[in-house]
């Protein structure tokens, strides 16, 4: 690689991981390109961006390499992302009055968990189960190796998803839709 006049210029390049699987798999293809397309929003060209660049290696291993559902691998990415973005939930106590017990809502709006006398006075509100926040808790904190290494029952996952989905379109201001990915 080499400096130009106004931008950088590879000679050659030889790649170290290239994710095979995702040619073999529509469904795993697809979701690599709705995570390529959101990282190709949030970063901009001469930009530190190393936290990113492991997040969506490691995300691209993970959908390539193993039977992982799809769409917790994809919440796990956005809400992992947005921390890295600067919009890292509150999450040790109730955003709103900071009581640590009787946690029982995400708010939109306040970013964060709020407990339940808050939670029933905030529309922005959305009741979670235990599960859900544990899962909450653990993406926002977990070593990046060792991210992708839980799973969660399906009622909890669609929370999951749900709160992720309204957060993350919520923060950037627009919103990502996986089924329109190939009318690009």
């Amino acid at each position: 690689m080499y400096k130009g006049s106004n931008t950088y210029h590879i000679n050659s390049v030889e790649p170290i991981e290239v994710f095979y699987n995702l040619r073999t798999d529509l469904d795993k293809l697809k979701y690599a390109v709705h995570i390529n397309k959101i990282i190709q929003d949030v970063t901009h060209e001469n930009q530190n961006c190393f936290q990113i660049l492991q997040l969506l290696l490691n995300t691209l291993y993970i959908i390539s390499e193993t039977d992982k559902n799809l769409d917790l691998i994809l919440s796990v990415f956005k809400l992992r992302l947005l921390c890295i973005l600067g919009f890292t939930p509150k999450l040790e106590k109730c955003v709103n009055c900071g009581q640590k017990d009787n946690i029982s809502f995400f708010s939109i709006k306040d970013n964060g968990f709020k407990c339940k006398i808050c939670g029933k006075l905030d529309k922005s509100c959305i009741t979670i189960s235990e599960s859900t926040i544990n899962a909450i808790k653990y993406t926002v904190i977990a070593p990046a190796k060792k991210l992708f290494s839980f799973n969660i029952k399906d009622d909890s996952l669609e929370e999951f998803k749900l709160i992720v989905k309204l957060y993350f379109d919520d923060k950037l201001e627009r919103e990502y839709k996986i089924d329109n990915i190939y009318n690009i």
